[in-house]
């Protein structure tokens, strides 16, 4: 199973979530834990060569043996290194595989139906799967380290000392108390910054949409103000969170070495016999040395963790939106349409989310294979709505749709659509006819562009290059354009909406040929004002 978005209960905290994303990172997770779990058995061969080295010196037991166990510290130090930036390789492809199942399933949820603002799904595509980073590459293999290495590592302590295990296992409690503390604090700071994080761009987003009202109202003071407040509060909330990042940490190192300098004055006092209670051990030079140098071991792994818990509590403030997403059903799909079919609309209501009144109620509409169906009425009475039902971008509250005599999932592929506004890339104007079918030949695209009459007097003809606005086209060019591109796609269905809109009596009249040759074949349904063009229908529909 990939990395992806998990649907879990809605009262499932986010922890649940993001564990979940953690067990499905693949398997360089397993690597970049395995790569942390080696760094303390090379620490431990790191502090062994460096005692035995001291007291070889110390015992004058020849070059011969001082040099072994040098080579032995070496060796070990080079392996902690190679083994950090190993576990932080596989760390960053685990996150990188974890990021992009998880953004390539939320944006199948936000774009298969998930109705959410634009600003919060944006928020929830970028910034939120980048707090997932810190999570799988860092925290992930710190929390297993931190849960096994020092305990590892204080049995090891045992075998030299057993006393300085039980002072670095005694330590461990307010060392544990003190992450749990500063956890806690994180979390709840990390959330409100997400939260600002998402409120700022929700807002930008949404007065940059709404522009031409702001200046045409003269509420540029206004919209300044509020985004100038907006911004203060993302900037005080992240100073808060790094405020309690700066703050745990100083406790953190306070109590490892506090910790460590216990160990340090009893090895001491023991070795110089001056200790003010008697104990069941006497240490020698190696194995006061030993434990020493393996005291700060014990508490890396926990201080590791304690570097990434910001990850941790960014990545939960941000599952917490992320969660919510819900993936879209999947649908056996069906096999494509091979020739026109009959659509038959039975009782169909149409009711958009936060709205007073259905778009659409108790709509009957047979289209019969082949013909061409016109849809007139007043703006607002649900033609567009009716639409949207066969392209999937209206709810449908209520009845059925049958196509052929069955209901149909998936049925997008098989419509060819031609709305109000094309979409206009910037690529040449063949290149944009070919959007629905990107490997139609040259002469096939010509043909489509004859066949409803567009005719390019400028230079370079079908090659010109538009921009992302279209500029160049004219209203009635735009709209041969759409058709077509709807033409060239061998669709059996054929939606048009409004394609004679805003167009002069002229202009209406050459498109009327256009809608002709692009209906033929196939079961057509226009939504339109225009009488002109519901004379080109074999049933008129008046709503």
């Amino acid at each position: 199973m990939g990395a992806g978005i998990v649907q879990i209960d809605r009262f499932s905290a986010p922890k649940a979530w993001l564990d979940q994303i953690g067990q499905n990172a693949g398997p360089a997770s397993g690597r970049a834990r395995l790569f942390t779990l080696l760094d303390g058995l090379a620490a431990v061969g790191f502090a062994a060569g460096l005692a035995f080295g001291i007291d070889a010196i110390a015992a004058r037991r020849g070059a011969l043996a001082l040099s072994l166990w040098l080579l032995l510290a070496i060796v070990a130090m080079v392996a902690r290194g190679l083994l950090a930036r190993a576990a932080g390789t596989a760390g960053a492809r685990a996150a990188a595989q974890a990021k992009a199942g998880v953004r390539a399933n939320l944006a199948r949820a936000v774009f298969g139906g998930a109705r959410r603002p634009t600003g919060e799904a944006a928020t929830a595509l970028v910034e939120g799967v980048e707090a997932l980073d810190g999570h799988v590459a860092r925290f992930l293999p710190a929390r297993l380290s931190a849960a096994v290495l020092p305990l590892v590592l204080i049995a090891v302590a045992a075998i030299a000392s057993p006393i300085c295990a039980a002072i670095l296992l005694a330590t461990l409690v307010p060392f544990v108390a003190a992450m749990m503390l500063a956890g806690t604090a994180a979390a709840a700071e990390s959330r409100a910054q997400f939260l600002a994080l998402e409120r700022l761009s929700g807002l930008f987003l949404d007065r940059v949409r709404a522009l031409p009202v702001v200046l045409t109202f003269q509420a540029e003071g206004t919209t300044t103000a509020a985004l100038r407040r907006s911004a203060s509060e993302l900037a005080e909330r992240t100073i808060r969170v790094l405020r309690v990042a700066f703050i745990s940490s100083a406790a953190l190192e306070f109590f490892a070495a506090l910790s460590v300098a216990l160990v340090a004055v009893y090895c001491g006092f023991n070795l110089l016999r001056l200790l003010p209670f008697p104990v069941p051990e006497t240490l020698d030079l190696k194995r006061a040395f030993f434990v020493l140098a393996l005291a700060p071991e014990v508490y890396a792994p926990m201080r590791r963790l304690a570097a990434t818990y910001h990850d941790r509590q960014a990545a939960e403030a941000a599952a917490a939106s992320l969660s919510t997403f819900e993936p879209p059903v999947a649908r056996l799909a069906a096999p494509p349409l091979t020739q026109a079919p009959t659509i038959r609309f039975e009782g169909v209501s149409v009711r958009y989310a936060d709205a007073d009144a259905p778009a659409l109620r108790g709509f009957d509409l047979t289209a019969r294979a082949g013909t061409i169906t016109a849809l007139l009425g007043p703006s607002g009475v649900g033609k567009s709505s009716i639409l949207n039902l066969l392209l999937e971008l209206a709810p449908l509250s209520a009845g059925r749709i049958l196509v052929d005599g069955a209901e149909r999932p998936d049925l997008a592929r098989d419509i060819a659509w031609a709305g109000q506004s094309p979409l206009i890339l910037p690529a040449s104007i063949a290149d944009n006819i070919a959007l629905a079918r990107r490997e139609a030949t040259r002469p096939e695209i010509e043909a489509a562009a004859r066949a409803v009459g567009l005719i390019l007097d400028r230079p370079g003809g079908l090659d010109f290059v538009l921009d992302e606005r279209g500029s160049g086209l004219s209203g009635g060019e735009r709209r041969r354009l759409s058709l077509a591109r709807a033409l060239l796609k061998p669709a059996p269905i054929l939606l048009l909406d409004e394609p004679t809109a805003n167009l002069d009596a002229l202009a209406e009249a050459q498109l009327l040929a256009a809608i002709r040759e692009a209906a033929k074949g196939r079961t057509t349904l226009i939504a339109t004002h225009s009488e002109a063009v519901a004379a080109l229908a074999d049933q008129v529909v008046r709503l």
